[in-house]
């Protein structure tokens, strides 16, 4: 039990940073929590659009971070042994909320975005 709570611990540590770092922009916290073979998805009206992790980096350094403090709710965290793990959680990015679903390998000993599959599930300008 006392493995599986240090696991989920840090899976939920990796998950507050990433949406810290989306929040406020922060593209040196993404360079090392992802995974070197990174992918991010967004789906939208039946579209797939792909970014690897260098095109996500160059996104998120061409944004202003946004004024404290963050909003973002963990909704669901899904750990399969100590080796991969599932969040899901919704992130604002003003105008919009995000929807994330969240893909975590464990690297020595550390959680590494692997895969980001998300949506729009908001415009926050037109109330929610």
């Amino acid at each position: 039990m006392m493995a599986a709570q240090v696991t989920d611990d840090a899976l939920r540590s990796a998950a507050l940073t990433y949406c810290d770092a989306v929040y406020f922009a922060r593209a040196d916290v993404f360079e090392e929590l992802c995974h070197e073979r990174f992918q991010m998805t967004l789906v939208e009206d039946g579209e797939a659009t792909f970014w690897n992790k260098t095109s996500y980096l160059e996104r998120v350094r061409g944004r202003d971070p946004f004024a404290p403090p963050a909003k973002y709710d963990l909704l669901s965290i899904d750990c399969s042994g100590d080796e991969i793990a599932r969040v899901h959680l919704t992130v604002d990015v003003p105008p919009l909320r995000f929807e994330d679903h969240l893909g975590f390998v464990n690297v020595d000993g550390s959680w590494k975005l692997l895969t980001k599959v998300f949506r729009v599930a908001a415009r926050l300008d037109e109330g929610e």
